[in-house]
């Protein structure tokens, strides 16, 4: 599940789906970079101008889910998501944001071989600091949902459940930097 509904309110309102990577909208970077990893079918989460990110990025296959709620924050975007893969027999989510485009392919498959069951918890680990992308097994995605509140997302479940995660170091393969401020753009090619 591709989260990419944020409005980039630090970015002067840039839509960080919209922002251009190697020539094409940064949601499609990440979509490749899921299905690269083994993920599919990519769930994707639109809000801030969902309409014009239908309309320039190629989002084909993908399975579209526009939150209202984008402006609330993460939280609302990672409810839409689990709630547009309920009943889709999918057995885990792995969760990765758009706006960290240093997260690649080979990340996303370590941290899905963590997938043992159900009820699986497991994160991408940077230099033992755990970060995304995230998997969660089915059996858990009603207790994330609850508390998945405004930007913190799911930081309060995995804090809680700390000792249920399995960490899969990944800095060697990847880089966690954010797309959050106008001198982070920098990052993108």
């Amino acid at each position: 599940m591709l989260l990419a509904a944020g409005g980039g309110r630090r970015l002067g309102g840039r839509p960080k789906a919209l922002l251009e990577h190697r020539g094409r909208p940064l949601v499609e970077h990440a979509v490749r970079v899921l299905r690269d990893g083994g993920c599919g079918p990519v769930h994707v989460v639109l809000g801030a101008a969902a309409a014009e990110v239908r309309q320039r990025a190629d989002l084909a296959g993908c399975v579209l889910t526009e939150n209202p709620a984008w402006a609330e924050g993460m939280g609302s975007s990672l409810r839409a998501g689990l709630t547009s893969l309920a009943g889709s027999g999918a057995e885990a989510a792995l969760v990765l944001l758009v706006d960290q485009p240093g997260i690649g392919a080979q990340a996303v498959a370590r941290v899905r071989g963590a997938y043992r069951s159900s009820s699986s918890l497991a994160a991408a680990s940077y230099g033992g600091k755990r970060g995304h992308p995230v998997l969660f097994g089915a059996d858990r995605w009603a207790d994330v949902a609850a508390t998945a509140v405004g930007d913190r997302g799911a930081r309060a479940y995995l804090g809680a459940h700390e000792e249920a995660i399995t960490l899969v170091e990944c800095s060697d393969v990847s880089q966690a930097y954010d797309i959050d401020t106008v001198e982070d753009l920098i990052h993108l090619e």
